[in-house]
C-alpha cells in the first residue's frame, strides 16, 4: 500500500506573499487542518490551526509556517508515512517529486487506509491515552489557552454530574474564531528631567500608536461550540473497526468508555496509526 494509492492530489495551498486571513477562511470553509505554503511554486512551508491559535498576533504568513517541512515521495510506502508522523509529532506530510509538490497525506489518509485493513488488536492494548476533561461552562478563550498549554487537540466536555456532553477540538475553535483589529498605545513617560536632549526627556514627550490584528475566541462557554453527537467506543474495540468509525464521521478522535459508559481513556488517530508500523504476520 502506497502513499499514492491514499494521498490526496488536490491539494489547497498558500502562496508566499500572502494573508494570514486568507489561511484562516481556508481552514474555516475546508476544515482540514493545514495548509501547504508554496513561493514561486515551491514548496517553503506549512501552515497548521495550531500555528494560528498559537501565535495570534501574527499576520506574516513566513513567520506563521513551519519551514522546510518533512516530505515523502508518492512510492514510499504508507507505514514510512506512519513511521515519519509519529517520529516527528506532525499530521500531514507533503508529497513531492523533484521540487514539485504533487499531493499531500495525513493522518485521516492513513485512517482511511487503516478502515481498509483487517487489524484485530484491541485498542486497550497499546493506543489508548490518558486524559482530561473540561465543564461545559468553561469560556472558549481559556479553553485555548487550556488546548495550548497541554498540548491536546481535542478535549472531552462534561457537565456537573460528569456525564460526557461534548468534544472540542482545535478545529470547533477555529471555527468560531475571528479576527479582531485594535489600537495600542504604549507611553513613554519613565524618563527624567535632567536633560532636555536626552532619550530620556525625548520618551517622556511622546506615545506610539499602533494596530494589533489578532484572532480572537470569543467569551462564551465551551459548551456553545462543541460537538455534541459524540461517538465513543469501548476498550476491547478494534483497530479498523475504530478506523472506520473515524473516517466515517470525519473525527480526529473518539472517547472510550468503560461498561457503565463512563469515560476512562481517549483515542487519537495520531495514535491509531502505531498499528501501521507493527509487523505482521
Amino acid at each position: 500500500m502506497r502513499v499514492s494509492d491514499f494521498m490526496t492530489t488536490d491539494v489547497v495551498s498558500v502562496e508566499i506573499p500572502g494573508n494570514r486571513d486568507d489561511v484562516l477562511k481556508i481552514l474555516k470553509r475546508t476544515g482540514i487542518s493545514g495548509v501547504p505554503v508554496l513561493k514561486g511554486g515551491r514548496l517553503v512551508g506549512i501552515i497548521t490551526r495550531k500555528d494560528l491559535l498559537q501565535k495570534a498576533e501574527e499576520t506574516q504568513l513566513g513567520l506563521l509556517m513551519t519551514p522546510d517541512p518533512i516530505t515523502i515521495s508518492p512510492g514510499a510506502t504508507i507505514r514510512d508515512a506512519a513511521s515519519l508522523m509519529i517520529k516527528h509529532s506532525i499530521r500531514r506530510l507533503p508529497v513531492v517529486e523533484g521540487e514539485k509538490l504533487i499531493g499531500l497525506i495525513s493522518v485521516a489518509d492513513l485512517i482511511a487506509a487503516l478502515a481498509q485493513m483487517k487489524v484485530r488488536d484491541e485498542i486497550k492494548d497499546s493506543y489508548t491515552s490518558q486524559t482530561f476533561a473540561l465543564w461545559e461552562e468553561t469560556p472558549l478563550p481559556l479553553v485555548g489557552r487550556i488546548m495550548e498549554i497541554s498540548g491536546f487537540d481535542a478535549i472531552p466536555i462534561l457537565d456537573a454530574e460528569s456525564t460526557l456532553q461534548g468534544i472540542i477540538s482545535e478545529r470547533d475553535l477555529i471555527r468560531h474564531s475571528s479576527i479582531e483589529d485594535t489600537v495600542e498605545v504604549s507611553d513613554f513617560s519613565n524618563g527624567t528631567d535632567d536633560d532636555e536632549w536626552t532619550w530620556e526627556s525625548i520618551r517622556d514627550m511622546h506615545t506610539i500608536s499602533y494596530g494589533i490584528s489578532k484572532i480572537q475566541l470569543p467569551n462564551r462557554p465551551v459548551k456553545t461550540a462543541m460537538v455534541k453527537s459524540v461517538i465513543s467506543v469501548p476498550l476491547n474495540a478494534e483497530v479498523s473497526e475504530c478506523a472506520l468509525k473515524m473516517k466515517r464521521a470525519r473525527v480526529d478522535q473518539l472517547p472510550v468508555v468503560n461498561g457503565n459508559r463512563k469515560l476512562v481513556a481517549m483515542l487519537f488517530d495520531r495514535e491509531l496509526i502505531r498499528a501501521l508500523c507493527k509487523d505482521r504476520p
